[in-house]
């Protein structure tokens, strides 16, 4: 089959590769109809190639047609149209009975003492080849898998992968007000969700954060109140001004570890990348350093007692955090991967029903073949075309 695998920085490729098997009796493969190109994604590409190998196959977003099931894989044909959530997990396990399969113990990466594997995400989760191919091995497939009807495009629910669960948590972690107020910095298609889910659940306020054209028209479609960072220097203030002289009840930050305007993380990140991958990958996971800009912006915008939901990727592990401010303030933190299946069940009502009240079908700026996957990566690292949300069509 054919596949998307990583081979250096910036340097993705679509190669032939061994189709997947069934290996164990709770396994699944499916033929994959669509996969997304995540913003995580872009780490891979750009920071953490340090724990990845070449020819690792990439991508945690897909969904497709079973084609064949172990035999302890009950509730689940061939022929079944399904979505794969990108965080593998039993759904039995002590930490699954909390309904943080994140953390499922069966699949925990003990190795690198990190929690559930993730589908095409570095050793450090358990090096799991990815769904942006032709087919994909699913493990935990008697859990993992959320069927979906026939009929309505791939798009309408392609983003229960990870995109909207991930939205969807971030929202619930913000933990808004009934008619309070939040700002989401980073319009990428977390924020873009993000900011549709908050106001679809009864935010009175939603002000969307970024400097790239593109994502600020799309959200303003979307009843979003929108900022361009660009004409901004001194967001915090900005905010206050629209909100009492206090700030937002919530923040929710869907940028991440590669924020604009961190350079001394930025250079950091660089010079980790020039390394060689052994050296590299101890400098990051015992000094590693954020570009923590947008954390930062966060503590600064929230009010005094509010909250705030961080869903964009951190990776380091000596940041450094203004725990006065935090201290003083008062501000309540919430964070982690998405818990996907968590969520699966309020999400699917509104993707089945009538209409499209999140606009899951406004997202996507680019379908394409898998075979011109490494200019999808291109363009979306570089913001390049007005690239938001990239999926590719195996």
């Amino acid at each position: 089959m054919k596949a998307v695998t990583w081979q250096g920085k910036r340097d993705v490729r679509v190669e032939s590769v061994p189709d997947p098997k069934v290996r164990e009796p709770t396994d699944a493969v499916i033929r994959v109809t669509s996969s997304g190109i995540c913003g995580s994604d872009l780490h891979l590409y750009e920071v953490l190639g340090s724990f990845m190998s070449r020819g690792d196959i990439l991508g945690h977003e897909p969904m497709g047609i079973v084609e064949e099931v172990g035999s302890a894989v009950t509730g689940l044909s061939p022929g079944d149209r399904v979505v794969v959530p990108f965080n593998i997990a039993c759904g039995h396990c002590f930490y699954c009975d909390q309904r943080l399969y994140t953390q499922c113990e069966t699949t925990q990466v003990s190795e690198h003492d990190k929690g559930a594997a993730l589908f095409g995400y570095t050793r450090l989760y358990g090096q799991v080849p990815g769904g942006q191919a032709e087919y994909l091995r699913v493990p935990q497939a008697h859990f993992g898998p959320v069927k979906v009807p026939e009929g309505p495009p791939d798009e309408r629910f392609l983003y229960l992968s990870d995109v909207v669960p991930t939205a969807w948590q971030a929202v619930e972690y913000a933990g808004i007000p009934e008619g309070g107020s939040v700002t989401v910095l980073g319009l990428g298609p977390i924020g873009q969700m993000s900011a549709r889910i908050a106001r679809y659940r009864g935010a009175g306020q939603v002000i969307g954060v970024d400097l790239v054209p593109e994502r600020l028209e799309m959200a303003q479609r979307h009843g979003i109140d929108t900022i361009d960072l660009r004409g901004h220097k001194r967001l915090a203030e900005v905010i206050r001004d629209r909100t009492d002289g206090r700030g937002t009840d919530s923040v929710i930050d869907a940028v991440g570890m590669e924020a604009h305007g961190a350079p001394f993380g930025q250079l950091a990140q660089q010079f980790a990348s020039m390394l060689p991958p052994q050296i590299a990958a101890k400098v990051t996971e015992k000094a590693g350093v954020d570009r923590l800009s947008a954390l930062h912006l966060a503590i600064d915008i929230v009010r005094r007692g509010g909250t705030i939901s961080l869903s964009g990727v951190y990776g380091g592990m000596v940041d450094p955090m203004p725990m006065m401010d935090l201290f003083d303030k008062q501000i309540q933190l919430r964070m982690g991967q998405a818990n996907v299946r968590a969520w699966t069940d309020d999400v699917m009502p509104l993707l089945t029903g009538d209409g499209d009240p999140l606009g899951v079908e406004d997202l996507a700026t680019h379908q394409i073949p898998l075979d011109e996957a490494p200019h999808g990566y291109d363009i979306f690292q570089k913001k390049q075309d007005g690239a938001i949300k990239v999926v590719l069509k195996p």
